[in-house]
């Protein structure tokens, strides 16, 4: 192959549903790799909804008007227009990448991917973030998982590559007969996320001015699937102990009032500095989610040397080796006990959290993203080799049209409606 084939620096188009100014897991992922991909001398535009900023890390983001989702502001809806292609054309991109595309991603879909690599004849990678299907059970949708998972097939099987961030994801999407499926880990700032950002100050915010009680933490969206609920038990359980949710999201009112009379502090988000802090001056770090693709701010705490106890479930398991560094539980009695031998050994504690900034030193967004653009090269190649039997058509028909966007609206449609 030539050099021509295979440019030391790649173009990226990067499509994606979800950005800043919005705090979640899949924004934190691209920020980080967006930065390791500048500092690779890699070339990245970026096509999101609009309401952020028009540059990140010096790489141009085009904004696509939208308009925010009433029961959720922070999301966007997006509906992709012709002079995107023209933008594109003008980028002249190696591989377009696609990050959960639901409506927006309809573009990234349409110009990519495919035998012919779509109408730009540019090979598509899909990431997978989201474990949406296991979503809909809490939000009383479980009767539409057939459905989702047909709708994910129609996507994924565009892509040269589909992407997920840990084993487990990639198995159940092999299991639901999406192809060509490779991993994607992610990573975590080991200088941001470190013990030496512990502050008194920090603590007594998190405790409501008890800092020397023991303080048990969770990060995260403050939603339903995130079942939160289940620290309460743990909370009870363990008396003198208190509790810290940092993070927001459409349960929030549901949770004050579920732990109504607890000693719980609810901080809203926190980021940067704040937000290490925050980690770095707990105790215990719970993660109740038995949803998670991954779980970045399990990362986080483990990097800031604080024993994790999360769920037995997703790709939890996958960061933690259970009593080495971290603590798994199945349920609500396993986890409690858990904390009641922490919070009653400070030295156990402190073993733990070692280990856990150890196993954390390896999870570097550097190798995350050198991991990234290896499937970039594998996607232009897989394009390259792929059959062409027919030409791809520059402009598909009416009914062809409308079958895309109804299909990718309704997934939009449930992906907005579960936060």
């Amino acid at each position: 192959m030539t050099g021509e084939q295979y440019p030391s620096f790649l173009r990226i188009a990067l499509f994606t549903e979800t950005f800043l100014p919005k705090v979640d897991g899949i924004v934190t992922t691209l920020c980080q790799t967006l930065r390791q991909l500048r500092s690779l001398g890699h070339e990245v535009l970026i096509f999101a909804p609009d309401g952020g900023p028009a540059e990140f890390e010096g790489f141009r983001v085009v904004r696509v008007r939208g308009h925010a989702f009433p029961s959720y502001p922070e999301l966007r809806l997006a509906l992709p227009h012709a002079s995107l292609g023209r933008i594109l054309q003008e980028f002249r991109p190696d591989v377009i990448h696609a990050a959960e595309p639901a409506l927006l991603g309809i573009a990234a879909l349409y110009y990519g991917g495919g035998n012919h690599g779509g109408a730009l004849h540019v090979p598509l990678v899909v990431s997978y973030h989201t474990d949406l299907p296991k979503y809909l059970a809490y939000y009383g949708l479980r009767f539409l998982e057939p459905r989702i998972w047909r709708l994910l097939r129609l996507r994924h099987n565009r892509a040269a590559l589909n992407l997920c961030t840990s084993r487990i994801m990639a198995s159940q999407l092999e299991q639901h007969r999406i192809p060509r499926v490779a991993l994607w880990p992610g990573g975590v700032d080991t200088d941001q996320f470190q013990p030496a950002r512990r502050s008194a100050a920090m603590r007594s915010r998190l405790t409501g001015g008890h800092p020397d009680n023991p303080l048990l933490l969770y990060v995260g969206r403050l939603s339903a699937e995130k079942e939160i609920e289940r620290i309460l038990p743990i909370l009870d359980a363990n008396p003198g102990a208190r509790l810290a949710l940092v993070g927001g999201g459409p349960n929030r009112r549901a949770l004050e009032h579920h732990f109504a009379g607890r000693p719980v502090e609810f901080t809203g988000f926190l980021r940067g500095d704040e937000l290490a802090g925050a980690f770095a001056s707990s105790d215990v770090f719970v993660m109740p989610s038995r949803t998670e693709t991954l779980g970045l701010v399990v990362l986080e705490a483990m990097a800031s040397g604080l024993t994790v106890i999360g769920a037995r479930a997703g790709g939890i398991p996958e960061m933690i080796d259970d009593r080495v560094n971290g603590f798994l539980f199945d349920d609500e009695d396993r986890a409690a006990d858990c904390v009641a031998r922490l919070l009653a050994s400070p030295e156990e504690r402190q073993a733990v959290g070692r280990a856990a900034r150890m196993h954390a030193l390896d999870w570097t967004w550097e190798k995350a993203t050198l991991r990234l653009v290896e499937h970039y090269r594998a996607a232009r190649e897989l394009q390259q080799t792929a059959p062409n039997s027919r030409p791809s058509p520059e402009h598909p028909t009416l009914r062809l049209r409308a079958r895309a966007a109804l299909t990718s609206a309704t997934l939009f449609t449930i992906r907005k409606l579960l936060p």
